[in-house]
């Protein structure tokens, strides 16, 4: 393969899982399994099909040729007649019953769909995985206090657990998207060439049986739901909404990314670095956030590939066109495997967040007369201070320390400065008090507790079976 272009979504990124599922193996057996179920419901409605047939065509739902496909495709044009004719070949007998009725969406279309809910599943389970490990990390560090920052300026205090709170809730978010979209799910069915299902009322001259043969096909491959009705296609608008909730996913990762990033290069927090990792191939002592970068880069991928079938939902013409269909052999598979692949990194980084807590003080100390100006103020005011008089004292004051620091590179001096200020009436003991840390970060520390238990707790406890034994691994 090395003479050739592979996506590096399949060949470095994305897990095996996640290949396998859209791996032509799995796309064609599919194929198979719904002409197989076609055939089966076709019978059990009255069809002459019979036992030895079905029973033949089951047992070659893994054993194509491609070869024979390839070649028949290149004469045909045609990818679903190719495959029809090698799978007849395989089974002689049943030969003139495989597709009975059907058009090519019958299995393009199904076969996406199940294919998209397959992988949802897998995807869900990680997404699952990370809500955990940002849990464990949340907890951990839930009084841990840092600076906030807004506008990337340092800002009122919060801690390194609470901050972790809002890549949770984004994650749940997600969650709940991704739940409601399963949950919506609907198979094509058997709708015919034009949605009409005619040729199946030539087959059956009944409507109440072609009704059954649309439900009960579904109900075989796994999905309680038909659309109502379709064009030759079911509506590019699941596509679109798929894609959508993968952004949706992606545009969260990236966040928390970019968190990341800002954290590690004011060294408060840094994601895993294993021993034998490089930095830079010329700076060796460079310690890169390669994992938060991939992150982000991934996502970018998958936030435009949304754009596609928003594009194909809005042009598709009347019943059908053909436009659509190199792009979306292009747009689904990349968008599940690059979000596989960004949750794999995240997963990682999740559960191996290093704080450097005397940084995060260290940072903290050097504003902290500052984000500590409204308590002192109040304690000035109690002591019979005029709050308005001293608003403007102490914002003078704070201009005046803030040039000592960023024109000079000197200490923070407010302190002094509001100490030997009679107009506020304080001692340093007094102030210093006032700039307790602990005392400046509002609930966030009952913030994290309370939101862990009544939030994420009762959604990991629901669906513990699906994460808790998957493993996740970092290819490169």
């Amino acid at each position: 393969m090395e003479n050739i272009y592979v996506t590096p979504l399949s060949g470095r990124y994305a897990s095996k899982e996640m290949n396998e599922i859209w791996s032509q193996n799995s796309r064609y057996s599919t194929w198979r399994k719904l002409w197989v179920a076609l055939a089966e419901t076709e019978k059990e409605l009255g069809i002459n099909i019979t036992d030895e047939q079905i029973a033949e065509m089951k047992s070659h739902v893994e054993d194509i040729d491609y070869d024979v496909v390839s070649k028949r495709e290149k004469e045909c044009r045609h990818d679903v007649m190719a495959h029809v004719y090698e799978y007849g070949i395989k089974c002689p007998s049943a030969k003139g019953i495989i597709h009975l009725g059907a058009t090519s969406c019958y299995v393009t279309d199904n076969t996406e769909i199940i294919l998209m809910n397959q992988a949802l599943e897998l995807i869900k389970e990680k997404l699952l995985l990370v809500i955990n490990n940002l849990k464990e990390f949340a907890l951990k560090n839930k009084d841990v206090t840092c600076l906030g920052y807004t506008h990337f300026q340092p800002a009122q205090l919060t801690t390194v657990g609470k901050r972790a709170t809002l890549w949770i809730q984004d994650l749940l978010e997600d969650l709940e998207e991704l739940e409601f979209v399963q949950a919506h799910m609907k198979m094509r069915g058997c709708k015919g060439t034009t949605g009409t299902q005619e040729s199946f009322m030539k087959l059956f001259k009944d409507e109440e049986k072609v009704k059954k043969l649309d439900k009960l096909v579904a109900e075989k491959m796994g999905f309680d739901k038909v659309f109502a009705v379709s064009g030759q296609t079911y509506t590019r608008k699941l596509d679109s909404r798929v894609l959508n909730l993968l952004s949706s996913i992606a545009q969260s990762a990236s966040k928390f990314a970019n968190d990341m990033r800002l954290l590690q290069h004011e060294k408060e927090l840094e994601e895993p670095f294993e021993k034998g990792q490089i930095g830079s191939s010329a700076m060796a002592y460079k310690r890169n956030p390669m994992r938060s970068e991939r992150i982000n880069s991934l996502s970018r991928h998958v936030m435009v590939l949304a754009q596609d079938p928003a594009m194909t939902a809005s042009t598709q013409w009347l019943e059908r066109t053909l436009d659509d269909s190199a792009n979306r052999r292009i747009c689904i598979p990349e968008s599940f495997l690059a979000v596989d692949a960004i949750l794999i990194l995240y997963a990682n980084i999740a559960s191996g967040i290093v704080v450097y807590k005397n940084v995060i003080k260290t940072n903290l100390n050097q504003e902290l007369p500052f984000m500590g100006t409204e308590e002192i103020l109040m304690n000035a005011v109690l002591k019979g201070g005029d709050r308005q008089e001293l608003h403007e004292r102490i914002r003078v004051l704070s201009m005046e320390a803030s040039r000592e620091v960023k024109e000079f590179g000197r200490p923070n001096d407010l302190v002094d400065r509001i100490a030997n200020d009679k107009s506020f009436g304080l001692t340093q003991e007094e102030i210093l008090k006032a700039l307790n840390p602990e005392g400046l970060c509002g609930r966030a520390v009952h913030q994290v507790e309370e939101f862990i238990e009544n939030e994420v707790n009762p959604v990991l406890e629901k669906n513990k079976d699906l994460f808790k034994n998957i493993s996740v691994e970092v290819n490169v």
